[in-house]
């Protein structure tokens, strides 16, 4: 999704479509505009006066909505009264509540982390407690899903929650007062110095405080001597485009053109330039996209790129380059429809072709299939595709940002066991537990961030301990037989062929091939599972997920996602680049 700005950005779409001199509608058009909508009303008078049954009118619109949208392109959708607020949430930046993040783990609400600022640090909640009462109702057992707690602990600012919580080794339950207040929801996950002279920043979206977010991190890097930046898009699926602009004029200097949006029916062209002086204009600059890369991310890559102020690097973006623009119903629900497409400096639309919306849906899968993925020698493009940079640089249109260095998709799967450990949520629940009797000694010997990377070593008593409570609550690392499983999927993939060797329920009890093609598939199966355990160095990334939990919650939590990035291809390469002054001027890149 990529909004306007709300409010203003209804009445400016509102007024350009009804006022501008460029609409052109024909007099067929209209004529079959009305008829439709004389059609609609009569057969919803038809249905009012003359069913058999009493009608949901409110379900059957809403129904018909969201199937009539399906109809025009995948962007466009329909947003329901209740589900107008939290889906507005990750982009407004803010909540009212006490400002905690939970998990529920065997039906207790456990702490995560307070937020760091929020009404619930202030008053001394702490990562690990476990949540007891909340306003004198039991806050534990079945009772406990997400939307219960959010409904008790979320509410208007300055009301009152009270919670009773139990803490480590206390006795008795501690009560809590909170009053609650607006929660920041942070588009920045991370950012950290790498070394001396380059800072990383992930940005998750782009909201209404991205830019004072981004500039804060800035600031704060370049006072530990940041020159060169790498910025992390990748998985960004977008957010405002005044976001988008404000962020490109962050990097780009002024009365530069960010996008242009245009609508081929009425030909409406708005274009948008930056504007004012950016915090990083001047420094090395490397992005990091990926295929999950849409929307707003796809605008600050293709204009950074297109202007030759940094080197993009990654998988080419998703292809997300419709706008929405909302518009509120009678009853306070909510249609985002397309109304134009996003063109980047070069002339490149960044939107990728759609026919079907099924099709559209599973063009990832035809890429990874296609090896696009895990190759790149596998991408061709026609040069009738062919755009170029201010420097006369080639890059390609064709739907999303295509990097100007590739990095192939990690292929090795993660084994079996890796994933019944992140399923069945061992890992917080061990480190919540490791923390309520160890974290004092961690402080003690460890007060920094810096000295715990550095020296703290998971080693293999720890991950003895580790494994036994992993076997405690029945996770194991052997072979998951499930017959019933494999048998479904044997099924599956050999339909066509059973169908042909069994055409009757004779043919089925004369023969036995089904029996050995069962035992060959099955077969099949184990080998693949043990393949993946032998490549996939297990034990390295549950020592790496341990420890980053631990340093998310002892330190910074800006800084623990340094510890997983280790061994991420992508940033090793950005820092490669970055190191690479040569690289910069064969691409002719401005820094």
């Amino acid at each position: 999704m990529l909004n306007k700005k709300p409010y203003t950005s209804i009445f400016l779409g509102l007024c350009l479509f009804i006022c501008s001199s460029s609409i052109t509608v024909t007099a067929q058009t209209t004529d079959d505009f009305l008829l439709n909508q004389q059609k609609m009303s009569r057969f919803l008078q038809f249905l009012k006066y003359f069913y058999v049954d009493s009608v949901d009118f409110n379900k059957i619109v809403e129904k018909g909505t969201i199937e009539m949208l399906k109809e025009l392109d995948p962007h466009s959708i329909y947003i329901s009264k209740p589900d107008v607020t939290r889906t507005n949430e990750p982009l407004q930046g803010n909540f009212e509540g006490v400002g905690i993040q939970f998990q529920i783990i065997k039906d207790t609400i456990i702490v995560v982390q307070p937020i760091k600022g929020g009404p619930s640090e202030k008053v001394g909640i702490l990562a690990g407690d476990k949540i007891l009462t909340i306003d004198d109702s039991l806050a534990v057992g079945k009772i406990c899903t997400n939307d219960w707690v959010f409904k008790k602990l979320r509410g208007p600012k300055n009301t009152k929650v009270k919670i009773s919580i139990k803490r480590g080794k206390e006795d008795k339950p501690l009560v809590f007062t909170i009053i609650r207040d607006k929660i920041p929801i942070n588009c920045i996950d991370a950012y950290f110095m790498i070394d001396k002279e380059t800072g990383y920043i992930k940005l998750e979206r782009f909201s209404q405080t991205t830019k004072e977010e981004f500039q804060s991190a800035i600031n704060e890097l370049k006072i530990q001597g940041m020159q060169h930046l790498i910025f992390d898009l990748r998985g960004n699926s977008g957010g405002y485009l005044s976001a988008a602009i404000d962020m490109v004029e962050q990097f780009i200097e002024a009365n530069k053109l960010v996008v242009y949006t245009q609508n081929n029916q009425t030909q409406n062209k708005i274009t948008y330039n930056t504007k004012g002086k950016g915090s990083f204009q001047k420094g090395k600059l490397v992005i990091l996209i990926d295929e999950y890369s849409a929307s707003a991310s796809e605008i600050v890559s293709g204009a950074v790129q297109d202007w030759d102020r940094g080197i993009i690097v990654g998988r080419r973006s998703f292809g997300k380059g419709l706008v929405q623009t909302p518009t509120m119903l009678p009853d306070s629900s909510v249609i985002r429809l397309t109304t134009s497409r996003y063109y980047i400096p070069s002339g490149r639309c960044i939107q990728k072709p759609y026919e079907g919306i099924e099709d559209y849906g599973r063009d990832l899968i035809k890429r990874y299939n296609s090896g696009e993925l895990t190759h790149a020698d596998s991408i061709h493009f026609p040069d009738s595709l062919k755009y170029y940079t201010e420097n006369k640089r080639v890059v390609y249109g064709g739907g999303g940002i295509m990097p100007d260095i590739f990095i192939p998709m990690d292929t090795i799967k993660v084994s079996d066991y890796y994933w019944q450990l992140f399923r069945n949520n061992i890992f917080n629940q061990f480190v919540l537990r490791y923390l309520e009797s160890e974290k004092e000694n961690i402080l003690n010997r460890y007060p920094t961030f810096e000295t715990f990377n550095e020296h703290f070593i998971i080693d293999s008593s720890f991950l003895k301990d580790f494994y036994a409570y992993a076997y405690k609550e029945n996770v194991k690392d052997t072979v998951l037989f499930d017959f019933g499983s494999l048998l479904n999927n044997f099924s599956k993939q050999y339909k066509d062929s059973l169908n042909t060797l069994y055409p009757t329920f004779n043919s089925f009890g004369q023969d036995t091939t089904i029996q050995t093609m069962i035992e060959k598939y099955i077969k099949e199966q184990m080998d693949i599972y043990t393949r993946r355990q032998e490549n996939f160095d297990t034990e390295k990334y549950i020592k790496r997920q341990i420890k980053t939990l631990i340093a998310r919650s002892l330190y910074d939590p800006n800084k623990s996602a340094k510890i997983w990035l280790e061994d991420d291809n992508t940033y090793q390469k950005a820092i490669e680049i970055i190191n690479n002054t040569a690289m910069f001027k064969k691409m002719k890149i401005d820094f």
